[in-house]
Protein backbone atom coordinates (compact mmCIF):
# COMPACT_ATOMS: atom_id res chain seq x y z
CA UNK A 1 0.00 0.00 0.00
CA UNK A 2 2.94 2.52 1.09
CA UNK A 3 4.28 1.33 -2.61
CA UNK A 4 0.93 2.28 -4.37
CA UNK A 5 0.59 6.16 -2.40
CA UNK A 6 4.36 6.84 -2.97
CA UNK A 7 4.24 8.64 -6.74
CA UNK A 8 1.03 10.16 -5.72
CA UNK A 9 2.56 11.32 -2.15
CA UNK A 10 5.25 12.48 -4.26
CA UNK A 11 3.57 14.84 -6.47
CA UNK A 12 1.36 16.32 -3.66
CA UNK A 13 3.81 17.32 -1.10
CA UNK A 14 6.39 18.56 -3.80
CA UNK A 15 8.45 17.15 -6.95
CA UNK A 16 6.22 18.12 -10.23
CA UNK A 17 3.25 20.03 -8.75
CA UNK A 18 5.56 22.19 -6.44
CA UNK A 19 7.93 23.11 -9.64
CA UNK A 20 4.80 23.74 -11.54
CA UNK A 21 3.44 25.63 -8.80
CA UNK A 22 6.82 28.68 -8.68
CA UNK A 23 7.43 28.30 -12.34
CA UNK A 24 7.69 31.31 -14.46
CA UNK A 25 5.16 32.44 -17.35
CA UNK A 26 8.16 31.54 -20.04
CA UNK A 27 8.13 28.35 -18.23
CA UNK A 28 4.42 27.49 -17.96
CA UNK A 29 3.77 28.75 -21.99
CA UNK A 30 7.49 26.29 -22.67
CA UNK A 31 5.24 23.40 -20.88
CA UNK A 32 1.68 23.83 -22.41
CA UNK A 33 4.14 23.81 -25.89
CA UNK A 34 5.40 20.55 -24.56
CA UNK A 35 1.64 19.20 -23.78
CA UNK A 36 0.52 20.31 -26.99
CA UNK A 37 3.63 18.18 -28.82
CA UNK A 38 2.85 15.46 -26.88
CA UNK A 39 -0.68 15.23 -27.68
CA UNK A 40 0.06 15.76 -31.45
CA UNK A 41 2.77 12.76 -31.01
CA UNK A 42 0.32 10.42 -28.67
CA UNK A 43 -2.08 10.81 -31.74
CA UNK A 44 -0.19 9.97 -34.76
CA UNK A 45 1.08 6.85 -33.08
CA UNK A 46 -1.73 6.10 -32.45
CA UNK A 47 -3.38 6.49 -35.87
CA UNK A 48 -0.29 4.72 -37.45
CA UNK A 49 -0.47 1.79 -34.85
CA UNK A 50 -4.20 1.58 -36.47
CA UNK A 51 -3.39 2.21 -39.77
CA UNK A 52 -0.51 -0.39 -40.11
CA UNK A 53 -2.78 -2.88 -37.76
CA UNK A 54 -5.27 -2.99 -40.09
CA UNK A 55 -3.02 -2.98 -43.45
CA UNK A 56 -1.19 -6.02 -42.17
CA UNK A 57 -4.69 -7.98 -41.95
CA UNK A 58 -6.20 -6.60 -45.32
CA UNK A 59 -2.72 -7.57 -46.98
CA UNK A 60 -2.92 -11.14 -45.49
CA UNK A 61 -6.58 -11.81 -46.88
CA UNK A 62 -5.94 -10.03 -50.40
CA UNK A 63 -2.65 -12.06 -50.84
CA UNK A 64 -4.56 -15.55 -50.07
CA UNK A 65 -7.25 -14.49 -52.76
CA UNK A 66 -4.33 -13.51 -54.74
CA UNK A 67 -2.55 -16.53 -54.74
CA UNK A 68 -5.63 -18.83 -54.76
CA UNK A 69 -5.17 -19.33 -58.58
CA UNK A 70 -3.52 -18.29 -61.66
CA UNK A 71 -5.99 -16.09 -62.93
CA UNK A 72 -3.74 -12.41 -61.93
CA UNK A 73 -6.76 -10.02 -63.03
CA UNK A 74 -9.64 -12.37 -61.54
CA UNK A 75 -9.43 -10.04 -58.49
CA UNK A 76 -9.82 -6.79 -60.84
CA UNK A 77 -12.53 -8.42 -62.99
CA UNK A 78 -14.44 -9.29 -60.13
CA UNK A 79 -14.41 -5.95 -58.56
CA UNK A 80 -13.37 -7.33 -55.13
CA UNK A 81 -12.11 -4.35 -53.01
CA UNK A 82 -9.40 -4.75 -50.21
CA UNK A 83 -9.38 -1.34 -48.68
CA UNK A 84 -6.72 -0.29 -46.74
CA UNK A 85 -3.89 -2.88 -48.10
CA UNK A 86 -1.54 -1.01 -49.58
CA UNK A 87 -0.20 -3.58 -51.48
CA UNK A 88 -4.16 -3.36 -53.18
CA UNK A 89 -3.32 -0.32 -54.42
CA UNK A 90 -0.44 -1.55 -56.83
CA UNK A 91 -2.45 -4.52 -57.77
CA UNK A 92 -4.98 -1.48 -59.13
CA UNK A 93 -2.67 0.36 -60.74
CA UNK A 94 -1.07 -2.73 -62.55
CA UNK A 95 -4.44 -4.31 -63.55
CA UNK A 96 -6.17 -0.81 -64.50
CA UNK A 97 -2.40 0.14 -66.74
CA UNK A 98 -2.74 -3.77 -68.21
CA UNK A 99 -6.09 -4.14 -69.38
CA UNK A 100 -6.10 -0.59 -70.86
CA UNK A 101 -2.76 -1.74 -72.78
CA UNK A 102 -4.45 -4.67 -73.99
CA UNK A 103 -8.54 -3.00 -74.60
CA UNK A 104 -7.92 0.42 -74.76
CA UNK A 105 -9.96 0.66 -71.66
CA UNK A 106 -9.49 0.08 -68.06
CA UNK A 107 -13.51 -0.31 -67.35
CA UNK A 108 -14.96 -3.13 -66.08
CA UNK A 109 -18.27 -3.58 -67.82
CA UNK A 110 -20.24 -6.37 -68.92
CA UNK A 111 -18.08 -7.12 -71.78
CA UNK A 112 -15.20 -6.87 -70.17
CA UNK A 113 -14.48 -11.06 -69.59
CA UNK A 114 -15.49 -11.71 -73.13
CA UNK A 115 -13.15 -8.84 -73.95
CA UNK A 116 -9.73 -9.79 -72.13
CA UNK A 117 -10.50 -13.54 -73.89
CA UNK A 118 -10.19 -11.94 -77.26
CA UNK A 119 -7.89 -9.01 -77.11
CA UNK A 120 -3.70 -9.64 -78.42
CA UNK A 121 -1.21 -9.69 -75.97
CA UNK A 122 0.77 -6.53 -75.34
CA UNK A 123 4.75 -6.19 -76.26
CA UNK A 124 7.62 -5.86 -73.66
CA UNK A 125 7.63 -2.34 -74.45
CA UNK A 126 3.27 -1.98 -73.24
CA UNK A 127 4.57 -3.82 -70.17
CA UNK A 128 7.65 -1.66 -69.34
CA UNK A 129 4.30 1.28 -69.08
CA UNK A 130 2.43 -0.83 -66.72
CA UNK A 131 5.66 -2.04 -64.51
CA UNK A 132 5.96 2.02 -64.65
CA UNK A 133 2.82 2.32 -63.06
CA UNK A 134 3.44 0.04 -60.66
CA UNK A 135 6.49 1.55 -59.38
CA UNK A 136 4.48 5.38 -59.40
CA UNK A 137 1.73 3.53 -57.35
CA UNK A 138 4.87 1.97 -54.73
CA UNK A 139 6.26 5.49 -54.88
CA UNK A 140 2.63 7.34 -53.88
CA UNK A 141 2.08 4.32 -51.64
CA UNK A 142 4.98 5.19 -49.39
CA UNK A 143 4.38 8.72 -49.12
CA UNK A 144 0.96 7.96 -47.83
CA UNK A 145 2.12 5.39 -45.19
CA UNK A 146 5.42 7.86 -44.25
CA UNK A 147 2.55 10.51 -43.78
CA UNK A 148 3.13 12.97 -40.48
CA UNK A 149 5.81 10.89 -39.59
CA UNK A 150 7.52 14.36 -39.34
CA UNK A 151 5.44 15.53 -36.16
CA UNK A 152 7.13 12.40 -34.42
CA UNK A 153 10.91 13.29 -35.52
CA UNK A 154 9.90 17.08 -34.35
CA UNK A 155 8.81 16.10 -31.22
CA UNK A 156 12.22 13.58 -30.37
CA UNK A 157 14.22 15.94 -31.75
CA UNK A 158 12.72 19.07 -30.24
CA UNK A 159 11.08 18.63 -27.03
CA UNK A 160 14.27 17.83 -25.06
CA UNK A 161 15.79 21.23 -26.68
CA UNK A 162 12.79 22.89 -25.79
CA UNK A 163 13.00 21.78 -21.96
CA UNK A 164 16.31 22.68 -21.84
CA UNK A 165 15.92 26.00 -22.96
CA UNK A 166 12.97 26.19 -19.84
CA UNK A 167 15.78 24.98 -17.49
CA UNK A 168 18.32 27.58 -18.51
CA UNK A 169 16.14 30.27 -18.95
CA UNK A 170 14.74 29.43 -15.48
CA UNK A 171 17.90 28.96 -13.72
CA UNK A 172 18.84 32.33 -15.87
CA UNK A 173 16.34 33.93 -13.93
CA UNK A 174 16.45 32.74 -10.89
CA UNK A 175 20.37 33.31 -10.60
CA UNK A 176 19.11 36.98 -11.49
CA UNK A 177 16.48 36.84 -8.72
CA UNK A 178 19.29 36.17 -5.77
CA UNK A 179 21.98 38.70 -7.96
CA UNK A 180 19.19 41.20 -6.91
CA UNK A 181 18.31 40.32 -3.28
CA UNK A 182 22.02 40.44 -2.54
CA UNK A 183 22.43 36.79 -0.72
CA UNK A 184 22.02 33.87 -1.54
CA UNK A 185 20.46 30.97 0.12
CA UNK A 186 19.06 27.42 -0.16
CA UNK A 187 15.64 28.24 0.94
CA UNK A 188 15.38 31.05 -2.03
CA UNK A 189 17.00 29.41 -4.77
CA UNK A 190 15.17 25.61 -4.46
CA UNK A 191 11.77 27.14 -5.88
CA UNK A 192 13.36 28.85 -9.02
CA UNK A 193 15.85 25.49 -9.67
CA UNK A 194 13.09 23.46 -8.74
CA UNK A 195 10.78 25.26 -11.59
CA UNK A 196 12.98 25.58 -14.18
CA UNK A 197 14.29 22.02 -14.14
CA UNK A 198 10.33 20.74 -14.64
CA UNK A 199 10.43 22.30 -17.87
CA UNK A 200 13.58 19.37 -19.30
CA UNK A 201 11.69 16.87 -17.30
CA UNK A 202 8.62 17.20 -19.26
CA UNK A 203 10.66 17.60 -22.85
CA UNK A 204 12.13 13.79 -22.33
CA UNK A 205 8.77 12.47 -20.93
CA UNK A 206 7.16 13.65 -24.12
CA UNK A 207 10.72 12.64 -26.36
CA UNK A 208 10.85 9.20 -24.68
CA UNK A 209 7.97 7.72 -25.80
CA UNK A 210 7.54 9.47 -28.99
CA UNK A 211 11.35 7.62 -29.82
CA UNK A 212 10.30 4.51 -29.45
CA UNK A 213 7.15 4.95 -31.28
CA UNK A 214 9.22 6.75 -34.65
CA UNK A 215 11.52 3.66 -34.23
CA UNK A 216 9.10 1.24 -34.81
CA UNK A 217 6.45 2.71 -37.10
CA UNK A 218 9.81 3.79 -39.11
CA UNK A 219 11.27 0.30 -39.20
CA UNK A 220 7.56 -0.93 -40.20
CA UNK A 221 6.92 1.28 -42.85
CA UNK A 222 10.44 0.57 -44.47
CA UNK A 223 9.12 -3.44 -44.01
CA UNK A 224 6.14 -2.80 -45.89
CA UNK A 225 7.43 -0.95 -48.88
CA UNK A 226 9.96 -3.48 -49.34
CA UNK A 227 6.87 -5.84 -49.31
CA UNK A 228 5.45 -3.56 -52.25
CA UNK A 229 8.43 -3.64 -54.01
CA UNK A 230 8.37 -7.67 -54.00
CA UNK A 231 4.76 -7.67 -54.35
CA UNK A 232 5.32 -5.52 -57.70
CA UNK A 233 7.84 -7.51 -59.23
CA UNK A 234 5.76 -10.47 -58.23
CA UNK A 235 2.59 -9.33 -60.16
CA UNK A 236 5.14 -8.44 -63.35
CA UNK A 237 5.72 -11.46 -63.16
CA UNK A 238 2.60 -12.89 -63.61
CA UNK A 239 1.52 -10.27 -66.05
CA UNK A 240 4.51 -11.45 -68.41
CA UNK A 241 3.64 -14.94 -68.15
CA UNK A 242 0.46 -14.19 -69.33
CA UNK A 243 -0.38 -11.40 -71.26
CA UNK A 244 2.84 -10.55 -72.73
CA UNK A 245 3.52 -11.62 -76.77
CA UNK A 246 7.36 -12.40 -76.89
CA UNK A 247 7.15 -13.58 -79.82
CA UNK A 248 5.51 -10.47 -81.68
CA UNK A 249 7.94 -8.28 -79.70
CA UNK A 250 10.88 -9.85 -81.20
CA UNK A 251 9.69 -10.10 -85.03
CA UNK A 252 9.39 -5.88 -84.28
CA UNK A 253 12.84 -5.71 -83.54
Amino acid sequence: MAAMLFPTTFLASGGIVFAFENSTLPGRLILLSLFLASIFSWSVMVTKFRVIRHAQRRREQFLDAFRADRQPLRIYTDRIRFEGAPVFAIYKAGCKELTFQLLGSAEVDETFRARLDIAQKVTSSQMRVVTTAMERAVGETALRLESQMILLATAVSGAPFLGLLGTVWGVMETFGDVAAAGSANLAAMAPGVSAALITTVTGLLVAIPAMFGYNYLVTTIRAMIVELDNFAAELASEFEHKYVDHERTRSWK
